[in-house]
């Protein structure tokens, strides 16, 4: 990664941190509670892309190798989640999980847009702009939902003893385990469906990054060795003369 290029990548995960932090302390200002907050799956993925992007910008800042592509991928993949999941999902009027959004203070309202808005955009535009390309297998896809189950398993053993439950759609108290794990099986369908389309990106930028970089390593391409002499035609090596035989040579039209 170039000077340049490094510098830039520095700023925008500072951008990221520094987000994540505006939202956290914004809504804990609020009624919510610290403790309160942490048990939501909006907080953990916020402060797992967080820590991540802090320790990106120092090795970038350090001119250091880039964390491995496919931790970078599932901390993207979660804080995308969040964000799909409130705007589609929990902020849908048509949703049927759709939950009552309560009046705000601004703080509050900013907050939340920087934890569920401004975060999984700059995460996922970090990581189209500076992450290795090529990096990701299609089995990380399934790798990737550990993490949101074992959330769920936290979620329900929570609910169990605390009797209230983070989401509607791991709702037990409402919808039954039954119920729950019909959502649980959609969800993780989808969440699988959503890293596969991260591989796929992938793949495609650096299909399309090899494809630019095609050209100016062509075997085609002409080259001079340094110490070959340069005769009129252009030819390298020792001059023949215009009709000597060459079996070697292509014929051009």
């Amino acid at each position: 990664m170039s000077l340049r290029r490094r510098r830039v990548a520095v700023v925008f995960r500072l951008a990221i941190v520094i987000s994540v932090l505006a939202g956290i302390v914004l809504t804990a200002l609020g009624s919510a509670t610290l403790t309160g907050l942490l048990p939501y799956f909006t907080i953990q993925s916020n402060l797992a892309v967080g820590l991540f992007a802090g320790y990106a910008a120092w090795l970038a800042r350090q001119d250091r190798p880039e964390p491995p592509s496919a931790l970078k991928g599932a901390v993207t993949l979660y804080i995308t989640i969040t964000g799909v999941v409130y705007h589609l999902v929990l902020a849908n009027p048509a949703s049927p999980f759709a939950m009552p959004q309560a009046d705000r203070t601004l703080g509050e309202a900013l907050g939340n847009q920087f934890l569920h808005t401004v975060v999984p955009l700059l995460a996922v535009a970090d990581w189209a702009l500076f992450d290795r390309r090529g990096r990701l297998r299609p089995r990380y896809a399934a790798w990737w939902l550990a993490f949101p189950l074992g959330y769920l398993g936290f979620a329900l053993l929570r609910g169990l003893v605390v009797d209230r439950y983070p989401y509607p759609f791991i709702d037990a108290g409402e919808l039954g385990y039954a119920g729950v794990a019909v959502s649980a099986v959609f969800f993780a369908a989808a969440f699988w469906l959503l890293g596969l389309l991260f591989v796929a990106v992938d793949r495609g930028l650096g299909r399309r990054a090899v494809a630019q970089a095609a050209p100016a390593t062509s075997p085609d391409a002409p080259s001079m060795a340094p110490d070959a002499p340069f005769t009129p035609g252009g030819q390298t090596g020792p001059a023949t003369a215009p009709d000597a035989a060459r079996p070697d040579a292509t014929a051009l039209p």
